[in-house]
């Protein structure tokens, strides 16, 4: 029975610039921990942390991929070396469980390849591409690809426009917002009245990336059998466990942005 999965193959932008070759593989080695953590108990899920900088992921279901991308992207660490993810989602004939992904080659991991390599040649970096399979034998959304492929990118390269427009405090208190969800609990982990916070949301375009988030994963689940609630468990999962370390992952001197 064929199974649903989706991949991504994450990159660090200027890697290769300064002395932080061992604090970003440090760094990568430690989120890979963390993503197993956050799909324990939600995806079925393999990743490998590859030549440095590097982060190879299957996960079943069509929107688990861009979730964990997405979430990863707003609690990255090292914004002058920003992650980008070349993305893919279709169905495999084997499960998840026994795919070795250090040796594992399908058409799909290819099509990951494609988009992230696409990226790397792009002097205006998006942080996400998706690269779909060609038209199968099935019936399914294949019969689209190429059309959802340019949907969903070009939807990702309008979020990236009001992305890069952000300040670092816009930045910061969207962040916050997706994993806390309340502008009054933003306000307290800052410091800052909630009408500060709401200015920065306003102003930063919050309510709009993040629907547009919730959008494509609404997208992606509808593609296939999954039902959205792997997902919501997903985003829970990855939510309790960052608020749990939430000052490791925004630490002082971001707050004070």
């Amino acid at each position: 029975m064929p199974t649903e999965v989706s991949i991504f193959i994450m990159d660090i932008s200027n890697s290769s610039k300064e002395n932080i070759g061992k604090a970003l593989s440090d760094y990568l080695e430690q989120l890979k921990e963390n993503i197993a953590q956050w799909t324990e108990n939600t995806a079925v899920t393999k990743i490998s942390h590859r030549a440095g900088d590097e982060l190879v992921l299957v996960s079943s279901g069509y929107a688990t991929a861009y979730t964990l991308a997405f979430y990863i992207s707003r609690i990255w660490k090292f914004t002058e070396h920003p992650p980008y993810f070349g993305l893919s989602f279709g169905t495999i004939q084997e499960d998840v469980s026994d795919i070795n992904i250090e040796t594992w080659i399908h058409p799909l991991m290819k099509q990951a390849r494609n988009a992230n390599d696409y990226l790397k040649k792009q002097p205006d970096r998006l942080l996400f591409r998706f690269a779909l399979p060609a038209l199968s034998s099935e019936q399914d959304f294949t019969v689209f690809s190429r059309q959802f492929e340019t949907l969903i990118n070009t939807s990702l390269m309008l979020k990236q426009e009001q992305i890069s427009e952000q300040t670092d405090i816009q930045s910061l208190v969207c962040s916050l917002y997706l994993i806390l969800g309340q502008q009054k609990k933003v306000s307290k982990h800052l410091e800052r009245t909630t009408a500060t916070i709401s200015h920065h949301m306003k102003q930063g375009k919050t309510q709009i990336i993040l629907r547009a988030f919730d959008d494509i994963i609404k997208v992606l689940n509808s593609l296939g059998a999954q039902e959205q609630p792997l997902t919501d468990k997903l985003q829970t999962s990855m939510r309790h466990h960052i608020i749990a370390h939430l000052n490791d992952y925004f630490p002082e001197e971001r707050r004070s942005s």
